[in-house]
């Protein structure tokens, strides 16, 4: 989906896969997020360097885009927060499994993380949600569904 976002921007406008920091798990998606990417290169340079945003090969999380603005933003959501029946819930993967964080304060730091990446588009977004591998306990299916779900109730327009 975040080829989409080429679509629909025009002239020099910029367009970048964010994610959150503790997106461990989207490896499976190419998204790696202890691979370190330069700000100065992802934010300034143009398309026909493959370091900048543009290229889509590189991602900046929360705390490379605090403050700072995309004109299209893809946001590819992680297992880390994931929307149930009871509301959100908080989640860290520490080894081979998820962990429930259960600190009021971890849980507000994950939320705002959240807010950050969904609040750094000036023209738009495309939200990526998964759809998981029921043959990786990590990324079940069951993890992902439910937010699709709640952002397409919300209003969110499913794109094919």
């Amino acid at each position: 989906m975040a080829h989409l976002l080429v679509s629909y921007a025009r002239g020099s406008e910029r367009y970048g896969i964010v994610v959150s920091s503790q997106a461990e798990r989207l490896k499976p998606h190419s998204i790696d997020v202890r691979s370190p990417m330069d700000p100065i290169h992802w934010f300034l340079d143009g398309k026909q360097d493959v370091r900048s945003s543009f290229y889509l090969e590189s991602v900046a999380t929360e705390f490379d885009i605090q403050g700072l603005e995309l004109d299209w933003v893809c946001v590819t959501w992680n297992a880390d927060f994931r929307y149930t029946s009871k509301g959100w819930e908080y989640r860290s993967f520490v080894g081979d499994r998820w962990n429930q964080i259960r600190k009021y304060e971890r849980q507000v730091y994950l939320k705002n993380a959240y807010r950050v990446l969904l609040t750094r588009a000036r023209q738009g977004m495309v939200i990526v949600v998964p759809f998981g591998a029921e043959d990786d306990p990590t990324r079940n299916s069951s993890f992902y569904y439910p937010v699709f779900e709640y952002l397409r109730t919300i209003g969110f327009e499913v794109l094919n």
